[in-house]
C-alpha cells in the first residue's frame, strides 16, 4: 500500500493551516484622494486630546447633578469658543476597543481589538498614517493601551511617548522614541505628558502642518490628583443618582421601581464594580466621586497649558482642538460603577471641538455622533477623503452648521464578555434620539428597552410593555441588520494566554 499521496496531502493541509494562522502581511498604504480641489484645501493643524473614563456630563458647564461644584474652566473655554456635541457616543465603552475605533474608524467587531488584552492585528491602518502620507508631522503622547502591556512605538507617528498598560499617576517610566526614560521626584504623569506635548510642538518643523494625539491616563481609577488639587473638594456633598437603589433588594428609595432590572445588574451591585463593594471595599462612594473630580480638575489645568501654547504662538484661530473621552463612567446609576454597559453614563462621552476659523463659538452639534467619526473628520481637515474601510463619517459639515439630510438617526453599541471581568455579559444595543434597545448575549436574563424622552434615567425597563412591542421588534431587526451588514455576526476570539506577565492570579489558566 502506497502512503506517499496521503502523506503529501497531510503535509499540504498542515502547511495551509500554518499559513492561515500566521500574521497577515502588511499591505501598501493606499493613497487617499483629496477632499476638494488641492488649491482650495489648506491642511489644518489638529490636536486631539483623549481622556480616560471621562463621562459626558462631568464638566462644569454641564452642571453635573452628582457633583454640581465641579470646576473645569478650560473645558468650559473650549465649549464657549467652539462646539459641543452633547450626543456623542462610543461604539464600545472600554479603553482598548474605543481607542482602536478612534484610530481606525471601524467598529470593534471589525478591528477585533475587542478587549483590553486583545492583540492588535498587524493589518490595521491608523489614520495618522494617512496624515504622514499627506506631509503632516505626527506625535503620540500618552496612554496607548492597545495590544496588552506593550509600549513600543506604533506606525503613523513621527514622535512617540508612551508607557506600559494603564501606567501610574506619579513617577512614570516612559518609552520615548524607543528608549525608556524614568521620571522621579514626585513627577505627576498628567503634567509630564503635557510637558512632552508642548515641547514637541515647540521643536517641530514650522513649515509643516502637525497632528498631536495627547492621550492622558487621567481620569482612570485609581484616581490620583496633582498636588495642587488634592483635597480641593474635601467635604463637598454628593448627590446620588435616582437609580442608585434600583437594583438593591432593600430599594431604600420608595420612588424607584426595581421591576425589570436584569439579574446580572443586581448581582454586580455587590461586586467590585458595584456601589456596595466598590473596588473590594477600598474606598467609600463619596470619597470615590471627590477623588475623581479632583483628578479631573488636574487634567483640566493641563488642557489650559495646551491652549496657552496656541494663544502665545498665534495658532489658536487655525488649529482644531478636539477633546473627547474614551468611554463614560458610572457613578451609582443602577447600583453600578465603571463602564462596559450600554447605559447612558457608560457609552456617552464628552466631545468638544474648537477652531475659530471653522466653528462658530458656542455652537451645538445636535446629531448623534460616535468615536468612529473622529478619523474621517480629521482626514477631511487635512484635505483627504476618508479611507474606504471606515464606517464613520466626517463631522465637518455639522461643525459648520450645515444640514446633512442623510446623517444617521441611530447609533449601535457592542461590548464583548471579558475573562478578567466576567460580571458584565456580552452586550449589543441600538439607540435613537428617543428609544434604546439592549440585548444581552450568553446569559438567561431579561433584555432592556427604555423611552429616553420620558425616562432619561433609564428606569424602569419597558421590555415587556405591550404597546412597545412593535418598536422593540423593529429595533431588534435593525440591530441584526447592522451586524450582518458589517460582518459582525461572529464574536471575534483572540489568542490570549493566562497568566500574563506580572499576573499572579489565575495561575495555570491557558
Amino acid at each position: 500500500m502506497k502512503i506517499y499521496p496521503l502523506l503529501l496531502l497531510l503535509i499540504g493541509l498542515e502547511t495551509t493551516f500554518a499559513q492561515s494562522q500566521s500574521p497577515k502581511t502588511l499591505q501598501p498604504l493606499p493613497k487617499l484622494t483629496t477632499a476638494g480641489k488641492p488649491s482650495a484645501v489648506r491642511p489644518r493643524n489638529v490636536i486631539f486630546i483623549l481622556a480616560d473614563d471621562h463621562r459626558y456630563d462631568f464638566m462644569s458647564f454641564m452642571k453635573p447633578a452628582i457633583a454640581p461644584w465641579l470646576e473645569t474652566p478650560n473645558l468650559d473655554r473650549i465649549r464657549r469658543e467652539g462646539a459641543h456635541c452633547p450626543k456623542a457616543f462610543v461604539t464600545t465603552a472600554l479603553c482598548s476597543p474605543s481607542r482602536a475605533s478612534i484610530l481606525t474608524g471601524l467598529y470593534s467587531h471589525q478591528h477585533t481589538v475587542v478587549d483590553n488584552v486583545a492583540p492588535e492585528p498587524p493589518t490595521l491602518t491608523y489614520f495618522p498614517q494617512y496624515l504622514q502620507q499627506a506631509g503632516y508631522q505626527t506625535a503620540f503622547v500618552g496612554k496607548w493601551h492597545m495590544g496588552n502591556e506593550d509600549d513600543r512605538p506604533r506606525r503613523g507617528f513621527n514622535h512617540w511617548v508612551s508607557f506600559r498598560g494603564q501606567g501610574v499617576y506619579y513617577n512614570p517610566t516612559l518609552n520615548v522614541d524607543g528608549k525608556q526614560v524614568s521620571h522621579g521626584d514626585s513627577a505627576y504623569t498628567t503634567d509630564v505628558l503635557t510637558d512632552y506635548a508642548v515641547n514637541w510642538m515647540k521643536g517641530r518643523d514650522q513649515a509643516k502642518p502637525f497632528f498631536l494625539y495627547l492621550s492622558h491616563k487621567a481620569v482612570h481609577h485609581q484616581f490620583n490628583p496633582g498636588r495642587d488639587d488634592r483635597n480641593r473638594y474635601a467635604g463637598k456633598p454628593i448627590q446620588y443618582p435616582p437609580s442608585f437603589y434600583q437594583s438593591s433588594p432593600k430599594n431604600e428609595n420608595p420612588e424607584t421601581d426595581p421591576s425589570g432590572v436584569p439579574n446580572w445588574v443586581k448581582r454586580q451591585r455587590y461586586s467590585w464594580h458595584g456601589v456596595d463593594y466598590l473596588y473590594h471595599g477600598t474606598t467609600t462612594f463619596d470619597a470615590f466621586v471627590r477623588d475623581y473630580c479632583e483628578t479631573l480638575r488636574s487634567l483640566d489645568a493641563s488642557i489650559g497649558r495646551v491652549l496657552k501654547y496656541l494663544d502665545d504662538n498665534g495658532l489658536a484661530q487655525s488649529t482644531l482642538v478636539v477633546y473627547m473621552g474614551d468611554n463614560g463612567f458610572m457613578f451609582g446609576e443602577h447600583g453600578l460603577i465603571d463602564k462596559r454597559t450600554a447605559y447612558e453614563e457608560s457609552m456617552r462621552v464628552p466631545l468638544l471641538m474648537r477652531c475659530p476659523e471653522l466653528i462658530q463659538a458656542g455652537s451645538t452639534v445636535p446629531q448623534l455622533v460616535q468615536n468612529v467619526d473622529i478619523a474621517p473628520t480629521i482626514l477631511e481637515l487635512a484635505g483627504l477623503q476618508k479611507a474606504p474601510p471606515m464606517v464613520g463619517r466626517s463631522m465637518v459639515p455639522l461643525l459648520k452648521g450645515q444640514a446633512v439630510a442623510d446623517w444617521r438617526d441611530r447609533i449601535f453599541y457592542e461590548y464583548y464578555w471579558e475573562y478578567d471581568f466576567p460580571h458584565t455579559p456580552t452586550v449589543h444595543a441600538v439607540r435613537t434620539d428617543r428609544y434604546k434597545y439592549v440585548r444581552y448575549h450568553g446569559i438567561w436574563d431579561t433584555n432592556e428597552f427604555f423611552d429616553l424622552q420620558a425616562d432619561p434615567h433609564e428606569m424602569p425597563n419597558l421590555i415587556k410593555v405591550p404597546q412597545h412591542q412593535p418598536t422593540i421588534r423593529q429595533m431588534a431587526g435593525q440591530l441584526y441588520d447592522w451586524l450582518e451588514g458589517t460582518e459582525g455576526m461572529q464574536i471575534p476570539l483572540k489568542r490570549t494566554i493566562k497568566p500574563r506577565s506580572g499576573d499572579h492570579e489565575n495561575k495555570g489558566t491557558f
